[in-house]
């Protein structure tokens, strides 16, 4: 990517990452008492929750975490960048009860239908790792025997 690309890239994830707090109060932007708000969007329906207000809380409390998670997802380097797809994973099926309609099971059961997805993610995560464990080995090594080289030259 070049530097262009990379600077318009990374001042995008800046803003997004500036902005998404915000949309955590967007919620006081409805009133207290309404069950159906109209938006420019459409109709915002408390369904279970009962008022909309709440629905909005609810979904953005879900949303917010969930855009955050998906960029240090796309913008993280690391070999363990895959364990942060079990948290997002959670997030959108607890997000899935909130827009289905739900409201009894919101962050009771997301668990359960997760555990599939933590064996099939973990299970290459720890070979992986296990391999890495003789080459960080063998770098913390060659870095103790490089400082004993150096120490003795002096």
């Amino acid at each position: 990517m070049n530097k262009k690309k990379y600077f318009w890239f990374s001042s995008i994830v800046a803003v997004l990452i500036f902005l998404t707090p915000f949309l955590l109060y967007i919620h006081t932007f409805i009133p207290n008492d309404v069950e159906n708000y109209n938006t420019i969007f459409g109709v915002i329906k408390g369904g279970e929750f009962g008022l909309a207000q709440v629905y909005v809380f609810m979904a953005f409390n879900k949303i917010v975490p969930l855009i955050l998670l998906i960029l240090l997802y796309i913008t993280n380097k690391n070999w363990w960048s895959h364990v942060i797809l079990i948290p997002i994973a959670t997030y959108l099926f607890q997000l899935l009860n909130i827009v289905l309609g739900t409201a009894e099971s919101v962050d009771e059961i997301e668990f359960i239908y997760i555990i599939p997805l933590i064996i099939i993610i973990l299970t290459p995560l720890y070979y992986i790792r296990k391999n890495l464990a003789i080459y960080l080995n063998a770098l913390d090594l060659k870095k103790e025997m490089d400082s004993v080289i150096k120490n003795s030259e002096k």
